[in-house]
């Protein structure tokens, strides 16, 4: 009789298990135990962590919001193909839109329209990390990004970004998995509304430089270590 593998995760205890299993999920992809293009089995990780299936179903339309998993009619949920290129891609296009973004802001003089709901939306996102409720934050990291370029008045700009929604969203996943202080991206985005309140075009530049400059370095040089290291 055949010995059955080793459960590619341990079980897994009782308490708000979606978002504690999207979390688990969230690190085998970003660490590269699950590849690109695998199938997330339903059935499989039930039985691995001990739950039920609808607790790992809902994960993965977490997942699939913050955009590291795709849904397939009748054939369940897959990682999404990513790879560091493509991540370096997406941040150079990022960084174009959204540095002018906020020095459109600034130089139109909108930053008094948005000021107090950007400060909102950073206590939420710094909230939710000490919560750990990774997926949840990511929806509003995504909300303060979208309403600086938004506020821009570039409906060029907001169009692109709302285009690139799913892939953004992605990558906040992978940022806060890379760094090892939990919620160190969401307490940075402090930074932008400093630079944006001194009334310079070129100082909100540079801050939106530095905070997509950081995540960019440490996401794709990370990709490209797992890449090195797997041959693909």
């Amino acid at each position: 009789m055949p010995m059955e593998s080793e459960p590619l995760f341990p079980p897994l205890a009782r308490d708000a298990l979606s978002q504690r299993i999207a979390r688990i999920l969230t690190d085998a992809i970003v660490s590269g135990q699950l590849k690109p293009g695998d199938r997330v089995a339903e059935s499989v990780i039930a039985r691995d962590l001990g739950v039920s299936r609808a607790p790992v179903r809902e994960a993965g339309r977490l997942l699939e919001s913050a955009g590291l998993l795709v849904s397939k009619a009748n054939r369940g949920f897959f990682v999404r193909t990513i790879d560091a290129e493509d991540l370096d891609a997406l941040y150079e296009l990022r960084l174009c839109i959204e540095r002018e973004a906020a020095a459109r802001v600034v130089r139109e003089g909108r930053l008094a329209d948005i000021l107090d709901p950007l400060r909102a939306l950073i206590e939420q996102m710094v909230a939710l990390s000490a919560e750990k409720r990774l997926m949840h934050q990511i929806v509003v990291d995504l909300q303060f990004h979208r309403l600086i370029v938004e506020t821009s008045g570039n409906q060029r700009f907001l169009a692109v970004f709302d285009k690139l929604a799913s892939e953004i969203q992605a990558c906040t996943a992978l940022i806060e998995r890379v760094f090892d202080e939990p919620g160190m991206i969401a307490r940075n985005h402090y930074l932008i509304i400093e630079a944006l309140e001194t009334g310079d075009p070129e100082q909100a530049r540079s801050a939106m430089d530095y905070h997509i400059g950081v995540a960019r370095k440490a996401v794709v040089e990370h990709f490209r270590k797992l890449e090195a290291e797997g041959g693909a």
